[in-house]
């Protein structure tokens, strides 16, 4: 970052005022004096206007004391100086005659050659204002003859009843703006104003203005240096977040101080913080469940395999069985017909190991896809356990195994009778298979509360190693195989187990006994 904004600012600001005060500087210089004598002659134009519509009217040779003080009035007010003349009319013996006397600030008859007396009235001031009241008359009268750069009057306005010009004063050497005409009661008006003072007041005001100039840029560079960190402060703040939201941090939110465009844009970084925290969220967890998709995907595709492999295998050997003592009977192998008997019920005994595990394949995947609607009923577990027990009575015998149940009041459930019959039927054959030792069968009806009741059913024996203990569940896995194999199971009973309780969203499970082995259901036993 080359140069930071709170330093463009602090420039922008310092080059605004700079040449905010040259310009000012520059009108000031060029234009003060030209626009002062724009003013002054308004103002003698002013002054002209109200004296003739004070003295309208009055034709007095003198003016009274309440008159003179108007004029000195008028003369403070306007900053200018006045002077009335006065053509009187005189008889005597030898006829009329003219003579002409300043009437106002003095009473002095104004001669031709400037000698006459004057009442009161220094002769100095008086010569010099009546040269000048000659010259202005002089080019009032004839202005043909006032010519620029030769003459010391200089006419700047005509008009029919006055004129303005400005005049030197070689002897105090100033320069003057003069009024002269004359009013309607036949006086004449001169009215003077000094503009020398002008020039030095513009001198000194630009010689104050290029020092407070220079006072001003310093201190100005230095307070927009100072302020502009009002501005960028916030922008810098917003940097910082916008660069913690690139980084995916949502957790830093802008404080709104302000109602300005800079409150406006921290709303803004705020709304979309939000968004983009939602949005990410949500790809995040869309991913982590495509992620999970694949993941089934590959675990369906392995399970897919897993159980083509296994089915080949389990129905591997029933078909070979079947094959040979099939073609064992074709050829004639054995004549007598024990052998031939002995041919065809293996045959058949493998058949219906191969039709059980089919049936069981088809039942579990009905049950694994949803395909198998549950009939939720309510119905007596304990009928249910009994049936079972009394179905087994014969293979139970046949194993010397001894079953305990003791449950005389019946104990009512919800869920699908026909597949909990399913469940405890799996449970009681598993049992048989692996019963052991004392080979003991317990059967216990557990209440956990008043809306759960565990079933579990508990058979003497060797425990299930732990590292199996989790995959029991799973097609076609076998713990023990030669064992599994000489009572010719398949693995596919405790899947069904599964499926069914999670198509109920039950509870299952299994647990080691130092004297055996304990598989478990729960079910919904509330009233309602």
């Amino acid at each position: 970052m080359r140069y930071s904004l709170r330093f463009k600012i602090a420039l922008f600001l310092t080059i605004a005022i700079t040449l905010t005060i040259v310009l000012y500087w520059t009108l000031n210089r060029s234009f003060l004096q030209s626009y002062y004598v724009y003013s002054k002659k308004q103002v003698l134009t002013e002054t002209y206007t109200e004296l003739q519509s004070y003295l309208s009217g009055y034709y007095e040779d003198e003016l009274s004391e309440d008159q003179v003080a108007q004029l000195d009035r008028m003369e403070v007010e306007y900053n200018v100086k006045i002077y009335l003349i006065n053509d009187l009319e005189l008889t005597s013996w030898f006829g009329t005659k003219y003579d002409t006397y300043m009437i106002y600030p003095w009473l002095v008859r104004l001669g031709s050659k400037g000698t006459d007396m004057a009442n009161s009235v220094e002769d100095r001031e008086y010569s010099r204002v009546k040269d000048s009241i000659r010259d202005s008359i002089q080019a009032y009268t004839y202005p043909m003859l006032t010519t620029p750069g030769i003459s010391n009057v200089q006419v700047l306005e005509s008009y029919d009843y006055y004129g303005i010009y400005s005049q030197y004063d070689s002897i105090l050497e100033s320069n003057y703006i003069d009024l002269y005409g004359n009013l309607d009661n036949g006086y004449q008006i001169f009215v003077r104003a000094n503009i020398e003072s002008i020039q030095e007041s513009v001198k000194i005001s630009n010689q104050f203005l290029a020092y407070i100039g220079i006072v001003t840029i310093l201190l100005g560079s230095l307070i927009a240096y100072l302020f502009s960190s009002r501005f960028t402060k916030p922008i810098i703040r917003l940097s910082t977040i916008a660069k913690r939201m690139s980084e995916l941090d949502f957790e830093v939110k802008y404080k709104i101080t302000s109602k300005d465009e800079i409150g406006e844009l921290g709303n803004s970084i705020n709304n979309l913080s939000e968004r983009l925290e939602n949005t990410i969220s949500e790809l995040k967890a869309a991913n982590a469940e495509l992620k999970i998709d694949i993941e089934k995907k590959v675990e369906i595709d392995e399970m897919r395999k897993d159980f083509l492999s296994n089915v080949t295998h389990e129905l591997k050997t029933p078909i070979a069985l079947i094959q040979g003592y099939a073609e064992g009977l074709k050829d004639n192998i054995s004549d007598d017909q024990e052998s031939r008997d002995f041919y065809c019920d293996v045959i058949i005994d493998e058949a219906v190991k191969m039709n059980q595990m089919v049936k069981k394949l088809l039942s579990l995947n009905q049950i694994e896809h949803g395909n198998n609607q549950l009939e939720i009923q309510r119905f007596d577990i304990c009928e249910v356990i009994t049936s079972v027990i009394n179905a087994t009575e014969i293979l139970r015998k046949q194993n010397d195994i001894c079953i305990h149940f003791e449950q005389e009041e019946p104990i009512y459930v919800w869920a699908d009778e026909y597949m909990i019959e399913e469940v405890i039927t799996n449970y009681m054959s598993n049992a048989i298979n692996h019963a052991s030792g004392a080979k003991i069968i317990e059967i216990k009806t557990i209440k956990i509360d008043n809306d759960l009741i565990r079933i579990a059913v508990f058979n003497t024996g060797d425990p299930i190693p732990e590292e199996d203990i989790d995959n029991v569940w799973v097609k076609f896995y076998k713990v023990d195989k030669a064992r599994t194999r000489e009572y010719g199971g398949n693995g596919i009973g405790l899947s069904i187990v599964k499926a069914i309780m999670d198509s109920h969203s039950m509870k299952y499970g299994v647990k080691n006994h130092e004297t055996g082995v304990e598989f478990w259901i729960e079910l919904d036993a509330s009233n309602k």
